[in-house]
């Protein structure tokens, strides 16, 4: 694809690619954005290096795309900022958001259509890279029979799956855990394509077989997700950006830096409701 206000450098032939000439902080002409978009289309998950943003300035590029989500049950360290999803770890975490493959928030019933990572601080000897993987590529290396069967059947997604470490929180009187039943395989709105939709994460059970096949079926979907050559690997610098389409791909945040800090803030763009389109 050609652009002509940005540049794009992919990072691999399936997934992933940096995106250079455009300063986020401000808005965007009505071509640069349009070129951003299909930057993002052509390669799922697109990166931008050395960004200066304030919050609001963050929140005005996600709202170029859509409406901001506000995650159903994460903290809100942000009173003032719902909308911002702070991403941390220090000396103190056990564990952090991210460390299974998975789509964001895939149990709404519209799950988001993106999300914009903006990270502040990294880890100081490195570490805390994010992996993501191409559910585009995941559909299309399976055979055809199994392409036709997983297209037959549906899914079962639940925060409470991801997120139980909050059933018992009280910092939100409105904390919500929703579960939703989506195609195993969507077709995604914009391109057109197939992409596998099931992830370790949220996904609970296929409601169309029996529980052993089910938990069978879904492991070996699981791992094939992991296949390396799916992925692209992003290794962050304070003041980089990731913006993933989650309607075709997956991400792994690494934890593989303990004690050291990690920080940034998160939009989410609200996304619609899955379909496959025979």
């Amino acid at each position: 694809m050609a652009y002509q206000t940005i540049e794009v450098k992919q990072l691999t032939p399936t997934i992933g690619a940096e995106v250079f000439g455009a300063d986020l902080s401000g808005p965007l002409g009505n071509q640069q954005f349009q070129e951003i978009h299909d930057a993002l289309m052509e390669n799922q998950v697109i990166f931008f290096r050395d960004q200066k943003l304030t919050i609001d300035q963050h929140k005005d590029f996600g709202r170029r795309f859509g409406k901001l989500h506000v995650h159903p049950n994460a903290p809100i360290d942000l009173p003032e900022h719902p909308e911002i999803l702070v991403i941390k770890a220090d000396e103190k975490s056990k564990h952090v958001a991210g460390e299974e493959w998975h789509s964001d928030v895939s149990c709404d019933i519209e799950p988001p259509m993106g999300s914009i990572l903006y990270m502040h601080e990294v880890p100081a000897n490195g570490g805390g890279d994010t992996l993501f993987a191409s559910m585009y590529a995941a559909y299309d290396a399976l055979s055809a029979p199994m392409q036709r069967f997983l297209e037959t059947l549906t899914a079962l997604h639940d925060s409470s799956k991801a997120h139980y470490y909050r059933v018992k929180a009280t910092d939100r009187s409105d904390i919500q855990f929703p579960n939703a039943e989506h195609p195993v395989v969507r077709t995604h709105p914009v391109t057109g394509r197939k992409a596998l939709y099931v992830n370790r994460g949220f996904t609970l059970k296929i409601p169309q077989l029996k529980r052993h096949e089910s938990n069978a079926l879904l492991e070996m979907l699981y791992r094939h997700v992991e296949t390396p050559e799916f992925q692209c690997r992003f290794k962050w610098r304070p003041n980089s950006i990731a913006f993933w389409d989650n309607r075709c791909t997956q991400h792994h945040a690494m934890f593989d830096y303990h004690p050291h800090r990690r920080y940034g803030h998160r939009v989410t763009v609200c996304g619609d409701k899955p379909f496959l389109r025979a």
